[in-house]
């Protein structure tokens, strides 16, 4: 007669979770959104995709919505908040849409359909002709498939297990403005320059990871926070590093479970090293190299981390007005003239910001303040801390030394664009960039990089840490095991 085994105990759970993904991939043909003038997509390498994740302590759900795309404007967000809360019944302030920077991505950007419509006929030529425009029909797109990734991550959420953990990748990231002899700081300076001195800033080599399992230990998704520029771009549309990041992650860990990207403060930090004397990678194997090491990172936290049942769920939000710095009337009547002159046949440098600087004029005059909201969610241990701008890095570190979380996630370009904030510092005698110039993407004050991150370190204040889940402890100890413990046998 067979031996019945008593049946395994599954530990019951006070948080669901829930992933899903969509398909966003642009058309060939489509703007390739990412600079100040126009170009097109004309190959595909590999789809972009809304991602998202849903959690649920039995109080509320949050979606944590990482899209693959340059940015994410304010207008869609709002109306997928609003579709969400409606046929969801998820508040919108408990939903956080991040864009992961991909270059090479769809036409989200840089302006927005009608943005210009009441513009001289010059400004509007400049906007809608010599800029990178928004497709209203693919932030139609993205809007649904952002509620549409939500519902499917609501619809599928399970009882679970969650971890967290901490890597580090110091070889992928790096800052990309170096001091110079002259005493400025540049962005890019180019490799082999003989004036760059070191780095001008910091990166932040953290790889923040949360793992969601189902009570059977079978993975259900993964989020990753990491702080670099998405541009290590493979030739064609493509969701950037992130595709071989996930590949890594789904690889080693034999599962398709969703991947889940929410981009750091990283608006001085790219894959390139300007100090380095070798010889820079293709596009694909570059690609591989960042999101492969992200990726492995990734996997070795997620294997490591100990697995809890209990993640409160908490939310914070506070909107703020921030004015924008309206270029002198000399700037603009200077650009006026480069303007009129015509797109030169050379370097188009000059032509090109003195574009933006009339359009930076118009936008002064109809919206000279704008909206940007901070936004915490916490899961259990966790804060996600989020900004809609290009953030500098420094930001980012002083937002997790504040935080009274163990784990703090900055999330840049979230829930809105409002372009490169740099450090105070940046705009100082030793600053410089091109961050720091004036353009229609990129013109708030000095100190909007400090209201966002004074904001999103009290919002998270605010919240109270749920302990970090630990490993099991091994049962008091009985006796030795007799089969091992003798003395050794010589003969």
């Amino acid at each position: 007669m067979p031996v019945l085994l008593p049946a395994q105990v599954v530990p019951s759970s006070k948080i669901k979770a829930g992933f899903a993904e969509r398909d966003i991939t642009p058309g060939i043909g489509m703007e390739k959104p990412g600079g100040y003038g126009k170009s097109y997509h004309d190959v595909f390498h590999d789809a972009c995709k809304v991602r998202v994740a849903v959690f649920d302590d039995g109080q509320r759900q949050v979606a944590l919505v990482g899209l693959d795309s340059l940015v994410v404007p304010r207008s869609v967000v709002l109306a997928a908040r609003e579709q969400i809360e409606k046929e969801l019944s998820i508040p919108g302030d408990c939903v956080m849409v991040g864009a992961s920077h991909s270059h090479s991505s769809g036409p989200v950007g840089m302006v927005m359909p009608g943005e210009y419509d009441g513009a001289s006929d010059l400004v509007k030529k400049l906007a809608y002709e010599e800029s990178s425009c928004a497709d209203v029909g693919y932030l139609m797109r993205v809007t649904h498939e952002i509620v549409e990734g939500v519902r499917a991550a609501s619809k599928g959420r399970v009882a679970a297990q969650v971890g967290f953990g901490f890597g580090h990748e110091d070889k992928v990231a790096y800052n990309r403005r170096l001091r110079m002899k002259n005493g400025q700081s540049w962005s890019h300076p180019g490799p082999g320059n003989p004036d760059m001195l070191d780095y001008a800033g910091p990166i932040d080599p953290q790889v923040g990871v949360i793992g969601a399992w189902d009570m059977e230990g079978n993975l259900l998704g993964v989020m990753v926070n990491y702080a670099c520029h998405a541009t290590a771009s493979p030739r064609g549309i493509s969701a950037n590093w992130i595709y071989y990041m996930e590949k890594a992650i789904q690889g080693a860990l034999e599962t398709r479970a969703p991947v889940v990207f929410m981009q750091g403060a990283c608006g001085d930090v790219t894959q390139v090293d300007n100090l380095s004397p070798w010889r820079r990678p293709g596009l694909v194997e570059w690609s591989q190299f960042v999101g492969g090491r992200i990726g492995a990172e990734a996997v070795r936290v997620l294997l490591s981390m100990p697995k809890g049942t209990e993640a409160p769920l908490a939310v914070r939000q506070k909107i703020l007005t921030i004015p924008r710095r309206p270029p002198s009337k000399a700037r603009v009547q200077r650009s006026l003239e480069l303007a009129l002159a015509g797109k030169p046949k050379g370097d188009p440098t000059e032509w090109t910001f003195a574009k933006e600087i009339l359009m930076l004029e118009h936008l002064c005059k109809v919206t000279p303040q704008v909206e940007a909201e901070v936004q915490v969610i916490q899961v259990g241990a966790a804060a996600f801390v989020s900004n809609p701008a290009e953030y500098f890095v420094q930001f980012g570190l002083d937002i997790k030394k504040g935080s009274p979380f163990p784990y703090t996630f900055p999330v840049e370009l979230a829930n809105g664009i409002v372009g490169y904030v740099p450090t105070e510092e940046a705009f100082g005698p030793h600053g410089g960039g091109y961050e720091t110039r004036l353009t229609s993407y990129s013109n708030l004050v000095i100190t909007a990089g400090r209201q966002l991150a004074d904001t999103g370190i009290s919002l998270a204040r605010e919240m109270t840490p749920a302990p970090v889940p630990e490993h099991p402890k091994t049962p008091p100890f009985g006796k030795p095991w007799t089969y091992g413990n003798v003395p050794p046998e010589l003969e």
